[in-house]
């Protein structure tokens, strides 16, 4: 495959992230990266460790002069969120991520790019071979499954890090410095239910949301997006409301850290109502259209004849199922009441799936208080047991509380106003970081994150901006020198 991200500067930053494009790393599915990792330690005769869950730590020395500094630990997860279009035939478990280059940005071809945080992993590993960067003592920390569990940094043992400074790799905006981040915790509902014989006199109708953008469903919630899932239950509840109809299919998002793109169901509805539902449809499509015409102008609502299924999931089950979906919250719910323009807490309705006879509803909530971010769930749980779904709730996992007295943040600010000549913006994410548990597993840990500008993560349109690259590098060994 042509590298299309030869010539770009930092150069061996850009050769190590188009080699881990070459190598699949779904969440769940990092094996090929752990191997790379530990032939590359072993390469360069570092020291390289991991535990039984794939988390990775390679060590390299301080370079002359810098052997008084303290151990500084570099952090990025391996793993990638795998979307693709809905006409792609991409295979995420065996073929590699194709990038190209659109003017000043890096993207992939019809998938997820993997930046996040690809380009924090391609960081570290130019730092590690570098033979011409000055540097104290150093570690990098590669943990595995941040995007799905954060499997890798629960099952982190504090005494596989020798470092009580962590600057984590995983943010998306250059010029900001996030000291902080909100803690998560998914509900899930599920209901089994009886197939019916379809009725007679109907005829079948698919219909389709598409065109969305998606989006992160921490950091992209106060935008605005819209939701497939939720745009598609609306129609069906109306739908449901103007006529007797019956539910074949429904399948609507992936992941419940990304917004739903896209959402499709096949319904039946009687011989003579046809030409309503699809005169409905097509005005539905506009009003949809009408109200993201800012934030989600690609928006579709469409419909058209299928074939009519045998059966259909029987009706009290469709019934509370439309129940649910309209109800069930998704969005900003608060905003945080001291930091101006920062959300505290939101819920995501993720997906919607069918396996075995039992429908599967996926929501994740997050919040930086965490009296909050159980009363979310609660409520989210609350709506499953009222449409009669059993429901189960994660572990979840802790938020990131700031220190803005931090002193790794001191260093920071101050080498990025000696480069950038300007202040940065320091501030907490709502998305979830796994700083937060790092916070909780070695007390004391004193953390930064920050990284080049990312857009359309999470999805298909995802994107890095070439320039910030550079900058991002250089800050990261200015931070480096000066601790």
């Amino acid at each position: 495959m042509e590298n299309v991200l030869q010539g770009l500067e930092p150069t061996r930053v850009w050769h190590y992230f188009a080699k881990i494009c070459t190598i699949p790393h779904p969440s769940k599915k990092e094996e090929k990266m752990v191997k790379y990792l530990l032939e590359f330690g072993k390469k360069l005769n570092l020291e390289t460790i991991t535990d039984e869950v794939g988390n990775v730590v390679i060590r390299k020395q301080a370079t002359s002069g810098y052997e008084n500094k303290p151990w500084v630990a570099l952090q990025s997860h391996i793993d990638m969120v795998c979307e693709k279009t809905a006409d792609s035939n991409h295979n995420f478990d065996t073929d590699p991520i194709v990038p190209r280059i659109d003017g000043e940005w890096v993207k992939a071809t019809n998938t997820t790019l993997g930046a996040d945080d690809g380009i924090g992993v391609a960081t570290q590993l130019a730092l590690l071979e570098a033979s011409d960067i000055e540097h104290g003592p150093i570690e990098c920390l590669f943990t595995v499954d941040e995007e799905t569990g954060l499997t890798g940094a629960f099952a982190l043992k504090p005494e596989m890090l020798k470092s009580r400074i962590l600057i984590n790799l995983d943010s998306e905006d250059e010029g900001e410095i996030f000291i902080g981040c909100a803690g998560g915790r998914d509900t899930t509902g599920t209901r089994k239910f009886s197939f019916e014989p379809a009725p007679s006199g109907t005829k079948a109708l698919e219909i389709t949301v598409s065109g969305l953008k998606g989006g992160h469903s921490g950091d992209d919630i106060q935008k605005g997006l819209g939701n497939a899932n939720k745009i598609l239950g609306r129609a069906l509840w109306e739908i449901a409301n103007k006529t007797n109809m019956s539910l074949a299919t429904i399948d609507g998002g992936n992941l419940r850290n990304a917004i739903a793109r896209d959402a499709v169901a096949t319904i039946l509805v009687p011989t003579e109502k046809e030409a309503e539902i699809i005169d409905y449809i097509e005005k539905f499509n506009n009003t949809v259209a009408l109200e993201l015409k800012v934030t989600d102008s690609g928006v579709k609502v469409a419909i058209k004849p299928a074939a009519i299924p045998t059966q259909v999931i029987d009706n009290k089950t469709t019934s509370d199922l439309f129940n649910l979906i309209y109800a069930m919250p998704h969005g900003v719910i608060a905003w945080a009441q001291d930091i101006e323009g920062f959300v505290e807490t939101s819920t995501n309705l993720a997906s919607i799936k069918i396996s075995n006879n039992t429908i599967i509803v996926a929501t994740s909530q997050r919040s930086s208080v965490e009296s909050a971010k159980e009363n979310i769930n609660n409520m989210a749980a609350a709506v499953f047991r009222l449409a009669g779904f059993e429901y189960t709730q994660g572990d979840g996992y802790p938020g990131w509380t700031p220190n803005p007295k931090s002193a790794i943040l001191d260093i920071t600010v101050q080498q990025f106003e000696k480069q950038f000549g300007s202040k940065p913006v320091v501030r907490a994410i709502h998305a979830g970081l796994e700083c937060g548990l790092f916070s909780e597993k070695i007390p004391g840990m004193d953390m930064v994150s920050f990284g080049p500008t990312l857009r359309g993560v999470h999805s298909p349109d995802e994107k890095l901006l070439i320039p910030t690259v550079s900058r991002f590098y250089q800050l990261v060994i200015d931070v480096l020198q000066n601790v």
